[in-house]
């Protein structure tokens, strides 16, 4: 059977899923997630990928990023994997693979479903029951979205750029975001695309995203 296509589409927002081998950790120690974070970093800057949000829990990663041509994001998945297992394998003596087979990947409608996907990721930790509050999860994007912490590896999309005129209008407008929560049935298809690498959108985005996986490769 041919291999399902993961659609990372240039210039769509995608919501990337990673999960530990049977649902097993891939994060041990505090030192853990800046060093995955820099291999992160260095693979985006190389591939020209932006990464808009992230949380890293213990046993999975969320990722929303965009990038500039079609296989900039799976570049990124593929390069992180081979640095940050090695580095895995070798601190904590083990061998054999890190993470549940192929990275999980579902494009973004932007216009429904993008701040929706930003919030999903950010809130992981408060579902889980880790923190009360998104800006008191240290492994997530929240605090450099939501109060300007500093970051040199987030990159804003465009309709964050667009919900003010100034960074103080916009920190304060996307908090706001948080004030509500995500209704159930959106949080259900931002999981379910996710988990099955489907677009996630209304039926004319999708149909724009078949067409566009009509001719390209499985990866």
């Amino acid at each position: 059977m041919p291999r399902r296509i993961r659609l990372c589409p240039a210039g769509h927002p995608c919501h990337i899923v990673q999960r530990g081998n049977n649902r097993q950790n891939c994060f041990f120690a505090t030192d853990d997630y800046p060093l995955y974070l820099s291999y992160l970093s260095d693979a985006c800057k190389r591939y020209n990928v932006q990464l808009h949000a992230y949380v890293l829990m213990t046993n999975h990663t969320h990722l929303l990023m965009t990038a500039d041509d079609d296989w900039g994001i799976s570049r990124v998945i593929q390069s992180v994997g081979r640095t940050y297992v090695q580095y895995i394998n070798r601190r904590y003596g083990r061998t054999g693979t890190l993470w549940e087979g192929r990275f999980k990947s579902s494009a973004i409608d932007t216009e429904k479903y993008l701040f929706a996907c930003y919030r999903y990721l950010e809130l992981n930790p408060v579902r889980a029951g880790m923190v009360d509050h998104p800006a008191d999860y240290v492994w997530s994007s929240y605090r450099v979205n939501a109060y300007g912490e500093a970051s040199s590896f987030i990159t804003p999309h465009g309709s964050y750029l667009d919900l003010g005129k100034h960074k103080e209008d916009r920190q304060r407008l996307y908090r706001k975001l948080f004030e509500t929560e995500i209704p159930q049935d959106i949080a259900h298809q931002i999981r379910t695309a996710a988990n099955f690498s489907i677009p996630l959108g209304p039926s004319s985005f999708q149909t724009l995203m078949e067409r566009t996986a009509i001719g390209r490769e499985a990866i």
